[in-house]
């Protein structure tokens, strides 16, 4: 079954621009950049700017390289006439670094400003090792690929990184995570830039956005697949459980990043399952890519983690996809509620055990226990992005918070335009 055209407003359209006197420089580039208006003339209805006015905040935004021209759009009028010259957002004026760290290795890329990876790298990187040491291989890893991608590092307008555990997104550190030992309440903003900078020579204080890898897997892939879907949510399936949940075009969090930790929901078949949390009976000691590993273990199958689950899935191995199916019951079980509650038009399997034998027991369970007007209009399928889910989340949050209309006015003035 394909994706549906979901009725709701656009993932742009949430953001109010400002009209008349009070509509600014970003109060425009939101316009050009959501196609809402793309000529100058359009940029006066839309605001209610006067032709003059509409032509000095542009000027900004072209001295800045933010904008451009792009062709000419068809003639407005039935007498004829020039056709109007069409505004574009400027793509190439800069780049975005982002990172996606799981518990065993982690990728990281250079993406253009509209989401398309230009350099990437994948590698082993261990997050018990704490994160001075990891983010400061990050940051090797990303001169690295500021090479590779032919880009100095002052292109670099901001970074974004993916982790697994909650995040306050005010801060940008994690909360009490269970499987970032040592991570907790860290500033890891200020320590990524500062090896951006020892590694890449990238100017100080270049801007940091961290949030949950769930969170922007969902983001990402809600945005390159399921744009008009209101309601989207998708469930991580790796060394441990999580979901992002995206709503009219923006990540729902919680009160505090909490949101979509579904992993440490109590489950009456792991009532004697520890789980890494130090509770017992949490969905992701029984049913995530960490215990399904475990339980093979202990069946004489060598498998240390949900990667090593994920290969022997693809091998065919009977032990693995028949025990992957089992965990994709019990979430299949606590899916039923997660559906009732939010109601989504789309829910999105990913991590290590997302292939069908996963799929096929999240369905079987999640269609015997939902209302089934909870699963009318529901698509449940798999991701699109696969792997750089994450890394194209996490630039789509660094490029969405920068040319906000707020923040890109503050970061005009700083420019001196």
């Amino acid at each position: 079954m394909g994706p549906r055209q979901w009725r709701h407003r656009g993932r742009h359209e949430r953001r109010a621009v400002k009209v008349g006197s009070h509509a600014g420089a970003g109060d425009l580039l939101e316009l050009v950049r959501s196609g809402r208006a793309t000529t100058r003339g359009a940029l006066q209805q839309a605001t209610g700017l006067s032709r003059a006015t509409v032509g000095q905040r542009l000027d900004r935004l072209f001295r800045a390289g933010w904008l451009r021209e792009g062709a000419g759009g068809p003639v407005g009028s039935p007498l004829g006439g020039r056709p109007s010259i069409t505004l574009e957002f400027d793509d190439e004026h800069a780049v975005v670094l982002a990172a996606d760290l799981d518990t065993r290795h982690a990728r990281a890329a250079v993406l253009s400003l509209t989401g398309e990876i230009q350099a990437e790298h994948a590698g082993v990187l261990l997050i018990e090792e704490g994160p001075d040491a990891v983010l400061d291989e990050l940051g090797r890893w990303f001169a690295e690929l500021l090479e590779k991608a032919g880009h100095p590092a002052d292109a670099v307008c901001g970074i974004g990184l993916a982790v697994p555990g909650p995040v306050d997104i005010d801060t940008g550190r994690v909360v009490q995570p269970p499987i970032m030992p040592g991570w907790d309440g860290y500033d890891i903003r200020g320590r990524l830039a500062r090896a951006f900078t020892d590694h890449a020579s990238g100017p100080a204080g270049t801007p940091v956005l961290v949030d949950n890898d769930a969170n922007l897997m969902a983001y990402g892939e809600q945005r390159a697949g399921y744009a008009d879907c209101a309601a989207f949510a998708l469930v991580k399936v790796s060394t441990g459980i999580g979901a992002g949940v995206v709503v009219g075009g923006s990540i729902f969090r919680g009160v505090d990043g909490g949101a979509g930790d579904i992993g440490h929901i109590r489950v009456p078949q792991g009532a004697e399952a520890l789980c890494k949390c130090g509770s017992y009976g949490c969905l992701a000691a029984v049913a995530s890519g960490g215990a399904v590993a475990r339980r093979l273990a202990e069946a004489g199958v060598p498998a240390a983690s949900g990667s090593d689950v994920r290969d022997l899935l693809v091998a065919g191995h009977p032990g693995a996809t028949a025990l992957a199916r089992e965990a994709g019951r019990a979430v299949g079980d606590v899916l039923a509620t997660v559906v009732t509650l939010l109601n989504p038009g789309v829910l999105m399997i990913a991590g290590d055990l997302a292939g069908t034998p996963f799929l096929t027991g999240v369905r079987e369970l999640l269609y015997q226990r939902a209302l089934p007007r909870s699963t009318a209009h529901l698509d449940v399928v798999t991701s699109k992005l696969g792997e750089r889910a994450g890394l194209v989340g996490a630039g789509a949050l660094v490029v969405e918070h920068l040319y906000a209309p707020e923040r890109a006015e503050q970061r005009l003035v700083a420019l001196g335009v």
